[in-house]
């Protein structure tokens, strides 16, 4: 779903304030100010994909404050990456400060002070996610901060790759497609982020990620049995419960993290199997662990950003053509 907000229509003398309002509406509160606010104009086009959203920013020079007040007042969590495509930007947050060029990106924390600082006509591509899910993914995000991802070689060529091409796109997706490349997206933001020196994420042993991927393929095998918790798979690997846990430590997700996961990711999928209309919702939850249909609800939508009704609904929809 797309949604374009300009501020074309508006009066000139009221375009400063208006555009104020739509940053705060489409991403957190912020301060705004302008060196041509008599002249200024702007637009956001907002794109919705499952755990993430993409928007495209065309604007006049300015400057984005977000405040210790704001924050105080505040329940959002949650992470912002800029990928610049046209003019130049300056990030500033946790003491630094990250100049972007035309395909570079950059990542800024919503639970901290920050300042974005533009002195010309700009565009960019800015992903929103979780702050959770980003956590869960890249360790010492507060030292990532406002640190520049060149784009032009590695992960940082790619993910501005991915995501200009995923631009003109993601209107037409099916919405398992859009979950994939949305998956697809985050995975290469993780990459370039773990490309940074100040990443602290150590790498697993070489004993160590046998035995992960051990314990992946017990709980794989294992994800429509309700009776399944990590402590039963550490008793069925012969291993205690604190030892699993201590083995995930180097991993993006915890045990848990990771079960309820591949299990929200079956579930997904059964949902959009057009042999499985006549199995409602709850029968397709409870088929893949899930002993409570509210939670399963509640846990899919944070997953997939939309209810399991209407994912299925979408899907089936888009496939039938």
């Amino acid at each position: 779903m797309s949604q374009l907000l300009s501020t074309d229509p508006i009066a000139p003398r009221d375009r400063l304030a208006y555009w104020t309002d739509m940053i705060c509406t489409t991403y957190v509160q912020l301060e705004c100010d302008a060196p041509r606010g008599d002249r200024f104009g702007g637009s956001i086009q907002s794109h919705h994909l499952p755990g993430l959203d993409l928007s495209v920013v065309r604007s006049c020079a300015q400057r984005v404050v977000r405040t210790p007040s704001f924050i105080s007042r505040a329940t959002d969590d949650c992470f912002i990456v800029s990928l610049q495509t046209k003019g130049h930007g300056v990030i500033s947050q946790d003491g630094r400060n990250a100049a972007v060029a035309p395909g570079d990106f950059a990542l800024y924390d919503s639970t901290r002070p920050y300042t974005l600082q533009f002195s010309e006509d700009f565009e960019e591509i800015v992903l929103k996610l979780r702050g959770e899910q980003l956590r869960a993914l890249v360790a010492g995000t507060e030292q990532l901060t406002a640190t520049t991802v060149s784009g032009r070689s590695g992960a940082g060529h790619l993910m501005a790759s991915m995501v200009t091409a995923l631009r003109g796109e993601v209107d037409t997706l099916p919405a398992a497609s859009a979950a994939a490349v949305a998956s697809g997206v985050i995975s290469v933001l993780v990459a370039g982020l773990q490309s940074l020196p100040a990443c602290s994420r150590a790498e697993p042993s070489t004993m160590g990620a046998y035995h992960v991927a051990r314990i992946k393929r017990h709980i794989d095998g294992r994800l429509r049995d309700p009776a399944l918790t990590i402590e039963s798979v550490a008793t069925d690997l012969g291993m205690s419960s604190g030892h699993l846990h201590r083995l995930f430590k180097a991993e993006p997700q915890s045990p848990s993290h990771y079960l309820w996961g591949q299990r929200l990711d079956g579930a997904s999928r059964e949902l959009l199997d057009a042999r499985r209309t006549k199995t409602s919702v709850a029968e397709i939850a409870f088929g893949w662990g899930f002993n409570d249909a509210a939670h399963f609800s509640r846990a899919f939508k944070e997953r997939f950003g939309q209810s399991p009704r209407g994912w299925r609904a979408q899907g089936l929809a888009e496939i039938r053509g």
